[in-house]
């Protein structure tokens, strides 16, 4: 029985990075002996215009009877309307809440060979290794009422951050299975000072921190987070946030590695096999022109493996593969080099050295 993925290439630049993550998932599943069969489907401004909706009920019943799901990005000028009625967003929190992943795995690594194409000092810079865990599909995007006010003349706005005890609890245990796999260090990243729903996350945190007594805790308040990250960002091992703190705080972590275009991630939930997708946008203003780095797909498409077809060593191989073709001088625009996005693929499938299927 082959492996079922789900392929969304989305808008802008999404189909040129998710047919590179494509070229490498077949070069492994050639060496593993892996069946991999893909299907096409529209999400975002591209599913706008075609279906009137950034996701149809079609496409999610398939993602959500498939083995990984594979995104590129979604939105762009074109659907840029505030005012909208039907914006490219609505498809991707749609996907997220459909398919239950509620757990946003970000990985930042500083590649060596890299270290001068972040803003940060070298010596800040050294050792740096973490991994976010956004929790995904509750607080401010999903609260409910989110309406718009009128009174007196005036105008305003709401938007309800809301959070369950039960959703805070499955992703705080696997931030700290991640963390026991790692280096035995947690991050908890709340605003308890000020509210109520971080109050009750700092409460859930203490709670499962008593079934893991080898992981090491401290809860940070977020503001004093976004000034770590850049202060003495190696000092993180694993960090685990609510949804938006998640959002912003991942961005800023993308300076750490250079370029956003570097990093991937992955959408679990408590069954199916995951959302992957590269952390990035859709870049409209280079889509079409072949110059996209790749690699957070490509990076993406390893953690697909790993998580949603369980081949950890082909997963691994696909890691080393984009570090060597970094140590080598392979570079994109944005990382300062010349290489367009096919090329860039080529160069990390030219790297690849499987291990022998066990």
């Amino acid at each position: 029985m082959p492996f079922h993925i789900v392929v969304l290439p989305g808008d802008g630049i999404g189909p040129e990075v998710t047919q590179a993550a494509r070229q490498v998932l077949d070069a492994a599943a050639a060496h593993y002996g892996l069946a991999l069969k893909y299907s096409e489907r529209l999400i975002g401004g591209c599913a706008i215009d075609q279906l009137g909706t950034a996701l149809d009920d079609a496409t999610l019943a398939e993602c959500q009877q498939a083995d990984a799901v594979l995104l590129g990005a979604v939105g762009g000028p074109k659907w840029d309307d505030p005012t909208a009625p039907v914006r490219p967003e609505q498809g991707l929190l749609a996907l997220r809440k459909g398919l239950g992943v509620f757990a946003n795995l970000r990985p930042v690594r500083v590649y060596p060979a890299l270290i001068d194409a972040s803003p940060l000092r070298p010596e800040k810079l050294r050792g740096v290794d973490l991994l976010v865990v956004r929790e995904l599909t509750g607080g401010l995007y999903f609260g409910q009422p989110k309406r718009r006010l009128e009174e007196n003349g005036r105008h305003g706005a709401v938007d309800s951050l809301v959070y369950w005890d039960y959703e805070i609890e499955r992703v705080v245990e696997l931030a700290f299975q991640l963390a026991a796999a790692r280096r035995g260090r947690l991050a908890s990243v709340d605003k308890a000072n000020v509210l109520e729903t971080s109050r009750l996350w700092r409460q859930i945190v203490q709670q499962v921190a008593q079934r893991y007594p080898q992981v090491q805790v401290e809860h940070v308040l977020v503001d004093t987070a976004a000034m770590r990250l850049v202060a003495s960002p190696a000092a993180f091992d694993v960090i685990v946030t609510e949804n938006m703190f998640g959002d912003i705080l991942t961005d800023e972590a993308a300076v750490l590695a250079g370029s956003m275009g570097l990093l991937p991630s992955a959408s679990l939930g408590a069954a199916g096999g995951g959302l992957y997708e590269p952390i990035h946008g859709s870049a409209p203003d280079i889509a079409g022109q072949g110059i996209a780095n790749p690699l957070g797909a490509i990076l993406s498409a390893a953690l697909l493996l790993r998580y949603g077809l369980k081949q950890e060593s082909a997963a691994r191989a696909v890691e080393q593969a984009v570090e060597r073709a970094l140590q080598e001088g392979c570079r994109t625009r944005d990382l300062g080099g010349s290489l367009s996005t096919q090329a860039m693929t080529e160069a990390v499938l030219e790297r690849l050295s499987f291990e022998h299927p066990s």
